[in-house]
């Protein structure tokens, strides 16, 4: 791959926050990982559109393209033109757009690639995210898009602790149980830092998250929710009571006997302590537009 990124005069911009697959093992791993889909095509390969988000030099694109019908690799850098259409001139089921993944019209570009010869493709995510951009992603991916089956990501090995985290517990915060409400996250593997170009100063780790099919909230419930969870989490270790002033209009008296009706917990229930199902049913009742 040097070989390759040095032909091209390519040099590693840190505010893309590029880190590049160098151990090809990973990427298959991923590859081999990212979904759960059981049907196969006569050419051997799985009916289904994967996302990829920063294809880099296109390590982890090539094992995608291999395994699945259409592969879609939007990449943010376009000094990696040239790099792409070498790494993937064998690849045609590959198709690369430069652009930024956070200003890109997600439904309107996959419902017009998910279609090949007549039928809809199934569609997830696969993709090695940039550290100092990870949460506002998967917050765009599971908010603007609902056909997604999988999405995949390989993430700092502190976000991936804090992405499947149980309530209770110290890394559960408002992007876990936002996440809950949209799909179930499950670790599947570390990554050491070694396996990366440039070397992070951290180890990486690749979850999977299963989007809930159907849908387990509606629309108008995850909107309540969301408005509930951060809130409980702009200060942790403060009661629910006491964040919950921010989005209703009940007094101390009557939230504690709203949370005690509903949840069956006390005063000094705290965010952290509830899961998404009860986020939703507590914002049911005092969120009211």
């Amino acid at each position: 791959m040097s070989e390759i990124l040095n032909r091209h005069g390519f040099t590693f911009q840190k505010k893309y926050g590029q880190n590049f697959l160098r151990d090809p093992k990973v990427p298959k791993r991923i590859a081999d990982a990212c979904t759960e889909y059981g049907e196969r095509n006569g050419d051997g390969k799985i009916p289904a559109l994967v996302l990829e988000i920063g294809p880099g030099a296109g390590i982890l694109t090539k094992e995608l393209a291999e395994r699945f019908e259409k592969v879609l690799a939007v990449e943010i850098d376009e000094k990696l033109k040239g790099v792409l259409a070498e790494t993937l001139a064998e690849y045609p089921n590959v198709k690369v757009i430069f652009g930024d993944i956070m200003k890109i019209n997600l439904p309107e570009l996959l419902e017009s690639e998910r279609e090949k010869d007549g039928k809809r493709l199934h569609v997830s995510v696969c993709a090695n995210l940039p550290y100092y951009i990870t949460t506002p992603i998967l917050m765009k991916l599971a908010e603007t898009y609902h056909g997604f089956d999988y999405v995949t990501v390989m993430v700092q090995k502190e976000v991936a602790l804090r992405l499947t985290a149980a309530p209770k517990s110290a890394d559960y915060g408002s992007i876990t149980a936002s996440l809950n409400l949209y799909g179930s996250v499950k670790k599947l593997f570390s990554v050491p830092a070694g396996c990366f170009v440039p070397k992070p100063k951290v180890d990486s780790a690749v979850v999977r998250i299963s989007m809930y099919k159907p849908a387990k909230f509606t629309d108008e419930q995850i909107e309540k929710a969301k408005k509930v969870i951060k809130a409980a989490f702009s200060v942790r270790r403060k009661t629910l009571i006491n964040a919950l002033s921010q989005v209703c209009d009940y007094n101390k008296e009557e939230l504690k006997e709203i949370i005690f009706e509903t949840l069956g917990k006390d005063a000094n229930v705290r965010g952290e302590e509830l899961d998404e199902t009860q986020f939703v049913k507590l914002a049911e009742r005092i969120i009211k537009e």
